[in-house]
């Protein structure tokens, strides 16, 4: 993935079994590593939670097994939306068109 994961200041999260895109490349996920409400720790649970759910189990159960008992922390995983390929897209566009305009 050129361009955005190698910008300064600008860190790519990919978890310890990342999923492959269908050209190869890693599947970026970007998820707060903490919760905006009380601070607790929230992204290493991100993984499990989607895959689970993904899986067919109940999101209440498994932010259960996960420890997530607090409202705001359930809410940072069940409201997650992943459009970081989507935004990728138009950076990587945007770059493009400004290298032609430079060259």
């Amino acid at each position: 993935m050129a361009g955005l994961a190698q910008e300064p200041g600008i860190r790519r999260v990919i978890g310890k079994h990342a999923e492959l895109e269908s050209d190869g490349r890693e599947k970026a996920t970007i998820i707060p590593v903490r919760c905006f409400s009380c601070g607790n720790l929230i992204g290493d649970k991100w993984e499990d939670f989607a895959k689970r759910v993904k899986a067919g189990e109940v999101a209440g159960k498994v932010l259960d097994d996960l420890g997530l008992t607090r409202y705001c922390c359930r809410r940072m995983l069940l409201s997650h939306v992943e459009i970081i390929d989507e935004i990728i897209e138009f950076y990587e566009k945007g770059n493009v068109e400004n290298e032609e305009e430079t060259a």
